[in-house]
C-alpha cells in the first residue's frame, strides 16, 4: 500500500509526495482524518490529489495513504429510494451515525446497508454455465422494483452451490467454479465509476421514450437510449421539466442528479418525490428512484465524481433489462468542478476559463446512454436516456458549456425566458428546438400511434414558423392589414400554441397525454384551420370564421378524460362541419 505525505494544500486540490508507488485514479486517504480523495495527475512520486471534503485546516506532513482501488460505486440491493452524496455517501445513514444534518468530515458509512437481509430467490441452480451478465437470482427491492442478481461481467464458470434465503449484501449466495479457482458471489459488485458498464450490441435510436408531454412528444421527441439537453435561464423551467419527465416518462428506474444545484432546489426534490405518487403503480415515486444530492455547498470537487456515480448506477439497472432515464441537473455545476480543478492544476485554459478538454468530458458522460442488448445469454434490452440541464450564465447559450452539449446531444430542447414570463409552460421555445431523432422514429409514430402523425407534426410546425414571419408583420401595420388566409393563419397557430403546445403540469388530466390523445387534438386543431381555409374559398367571412364557439371546445379538449376521446372528439367536429357550414350558408344568403 502506497503511503506519502501532504507537500502543499491548495482548497480542494491536495500535492501529496512519496507517492511513486500509487496510480492515477486511485482513491486515497488524506491526513489523520481519513479525508477521501481520487489521484488525478501523477509526476514522479508526486501526487495531485482531487480531495472530497473541507480540506481547511490540513497540514503539510499529514499522512497519506492509497487504497490501491479506483473510485467505486456499490451496487446491489438498496440502492432504490436512497439518496447519496456526490461519491454515494447514504446521507440519511450519515445523520444516524453523526446525529448532525450537516456532512462530518472523515466519516465512513457504507453505501449499501450491511445489516440489512435481503429475501434471494435463485433461478439458476447447481451445474448451469454461467457468464458475465447471466440472472442468478432475484431479490424484490421495493414494490415495484425487483433487482436482479447478474454474474458480474468478465466471469464464467459453472456453479457449484448456489442458496436461497435471507442475506445481507456481503454473504456468500453463489459459488462459481472458473478456470481460476472458484469464486463466491454475493449480492452485491462494485464497479471504478469512470469506466462504462459493458454490452453485447447498442441498437439504432428508432423508438421513442414516451413522456406524456406534448411539445416533447409531438415536435421535440427523444428516443429510448437518447441524449437531450434543457437549457435554459433562471426560471425558465428546467427543473419543473425535469421532475414532469422523471414522473411520467416510460421508465422503469429513475436517477436523479442534483449537481451543485441550490440547497432549497435539492430540499424541493426530496421531499416531493416521496410524496408524488407513482402513476404507474399508485406507489410513491421514490420505489424506484435514486437520488444524488450534490448540493452548491457541499465540496466543489465532489460535483464531478457524482455524473459519473449516477451514470453508474444507471448503466448497472440497464444491464438488468430496464429502461431507465438519468436527470442531471445540471452539468454546468459540474462543468464549473472541472473548470476549478483545472485552475489549480495550472493546466492551459480553454475558453472562458474552462478546460480544453471539456468536450471530451462530456462527450465521455453522453455517450454512455444507449438503447443496448446487454451482457448474458438471453439477449434481454436495456435502455439508458440522459437528460442534462444546462444552466448558462443569464441564458446565454453560445457559452463554452452549452455549445459544447450541443454538440454531442441529438434533442434541444431551448426554454425561452419570455415564454416563461407570459405563463406559457412547458417554456420550450418551438422555432429554436430541434430532435435529431425525429426521421429516425417517424416509421415508428406512423405505424404505432396514427399514419398520418409526422404529417400533421409538419403541418404544425410550419404555421408556427408561418406564425413568426407575419408577427413581423403585424407589430408594424396592425392585424387588420393582413389578408383573410393570412389573419386565419395567425389564428390556427395561436390553436396550437394555447390548446396544444400549452400545457398545466398542475392539472391532474392535462399534466399527462397519451400519445392517441396527441393525435387527436392534433387533429382537431388541424381540421379547424383546413376548414376555414376551404370556406374562406367558399365566401364565408372571416370574421363569422373566428368567432365560432367550437373553438372553444377545441381548447378544451386537452381536459377531456382518456375514457370519453372519441366521443366528444365526433362531437366536436360534428359542431365544426355544422359551424362552417352556417358560415357559408350565411354569406350566399
Amino acid at each position: 500500500m502506497s503511503k506519502g505525505t501532504i507537500k502543499k494544500v491548495a482548497g480542494p486540490l491536495v500535492i501529496a509526495e512519496g507517492m511513486r508507488d500509487a496510480n492515477m485514479y486511485d482513491v486515497v486517504r488524506v491526513s489523520n482524518q481519513r479525508l477521501i480523495g481520487e489521484i488525478i495527475e501523477m509526476h514522479g512520486d508526486e501526487a495531485s490529489i482531487q480531495v472530497y471534503e473541507e480540506t481547511s485546516g490540513l497540514r503539510p506532513g499529514e499522512p497519506v495513504e492509497s487504497t490501491e482501488v479506483p473510485l467505486s460505486v456499490e451496487l446491489g440491493p438498496g440502492l432504490i429510494t436512497s439518496i447519496y452524496d456526490g461519491i454515494q455517501r447514504p446521507l440519511d445513514d450519515i445523520m444516524k451515525a453523526t446525529g448532525s444534518n450537516s456532512l462530518k468530515r472523515g466519516v465512513e458509512v457504507p453505501a449499501l446497508k450491511r445489516d440489512k437481509k435481503w429475501e434471494f430467490v435463485p433461478t439458476a441452480k447447481v451445474g448451469d454455465e454461467v457468464e458475465g451478465g447471466d440472472i442468478i437470482g432475484t431479490v424484490q427491492e421495493t414494490v415495484v422494483v425487483s433487482q436482479k442478481i447478474m454474474v458480474p461481467p468478465n466471469m464464467k464458470g459453472t456453479i457449484k452451490e448456489i442458496k436461497a434465503g435471507s442475506f445481507n449484501v456481503e454473504e456468500t449466495v453463489c459459488v462459481l467454479d472458473t478456470k481460476d479457482g472458484e469464486r463466491e458471489l454475493t449480492l452485491m459488485q462494485k464497479w471504478p465509476v469512470r469506466r462504462g458498464r459493458p454490452y453485447k450490441k447498442k441498437l439504432p435510436p428508432n423508438m421513442p421514450l414516451v413522456t406524456g408531454q406534448r411539445v416533447i412528444d409531438c415536435m421535440f421527441p427523444i428516443a429510448k437510449g437518447g441524449v437531450a439537453a434543457i437549457p435554459g435561464p433562471f426560471g425558465s423551467g428546467k427543473t419543473v421539466t425535469q421532475h414532469q419527465l422523471a414522473k411520467w416518462a416510460e421508465a422503469d428506474i429513475v436517477v436523479y442528479i442534483g449537481c451543485g444545484e441550490r440547497g432549497n432546489e435539492m430540499t424541493d426534490v426530496l421531499n416531493e418525490f416521496p410524496e408524488l405518487k407513482d402513476p404507474k403503480t399508485g406507489k410513491s415515486l421514490m420505489e424506484r428512484t435514486v437520488l444524488i444530492a450534490n448540493t452548491s455547498d457541499m465540496p466543489v470537487a465532489a460535483r464531478e465524481a457524482s455524473i459519473y456515480t449516477g451514470i453508474t448506477i444507471a448503466e448497472y439497472f440497464r444491464d438488468m433489462g430496464y429502461s431507465v432515464a438519468l436527470m442531471a441537473d445540471s452539468t454546468s455545476r459540474w462543468a464549473e468542478a472541472l473548470r476549478e480543478m483545472s485552475g489549480r492544476l495550472e493546466e492551459m485554459p480553454g475558453e472562458e476559463g474552462y478546460p480544453a478538454y471539456l468536450g471530451s468530458r462530456l462527450a465521455q458522460f453522453y455517450e454512455r446512454a444507449g438503447h443496448v442488448i446487454t451482457l448474458g445469454k438471453d439477449g434481454r434490452e436495456g435502455a439508458l436516456s440522459a437528460i442534462g440541464a444546462v444552466s448558462p450564465p443569464g441564458g446565454d447559450i453560445s457559452e463554452p458549456v452549452s455549445q459544447a452539449t450541443l454538440r454531442i446531444v441529438k434533442v434541444f430542447w431551448g426554454l425561452d425566458a419570455n415564454l416563461a414570463y407570459k405563463r406559457h409552460f412547458p417554456a420550450i421555445n418551438w422555432l429554436t428546438s430541434y430532435s435529431l431523432y425525429l426521421d429516425d422514429m417517424g416509421p415508428w409514430f406512423n405505424s404505432h400511434v396514427a399514419e398520418d402523425w409526422m404529417d400533421l407534426r409538419q403541418q404544425m410546425m410550419s404555421l408556427l414558423q408561418d406564425e413568426a414571419e407575419l408577427d413581423e408583420i403585424v407589430k408594424m401595420v396592425g392585424m387588420d392589414a393582413l389578408s383573410p388566409s393570412d389573419r386565419l393563419k395567425m389564428e390556427a397557430a395561436r390553436s396550437i400554441r394555447e390548446d396544444f403546445l400549452h400545457q398545466n403540469s398542475f392539472h391532474e388530466i392535462d399534466t399527462y397525454t397519451s400519445l392517441d390523445k396527441q393525435h387527436h387534438m392534433m387533429q382537431l386543431v388541424m381540421a379547424f384551420y383546413t376548414e376555414c381555409q376551404d370556406a374562406l374559398g367558399k365566401g364565408a367571412s372571416i370574421n363569422d370564421l373566428l368567432k365560432m364557439p367550437v373553438r372553444e371546445r377545441i381548447g378544451r379538449y386537452k381536459y377531456v378524460h382518456e375514457d370519453q376521446l372519441t366521443k366528444e372528439f365526433d362531437n366536436v367536429m360534428e359542431d365544426l362541419n355544422t359551424q362552417i357550414a352556417n358560415a357559408i350558408g350565411k354569406e350566399e344568403k
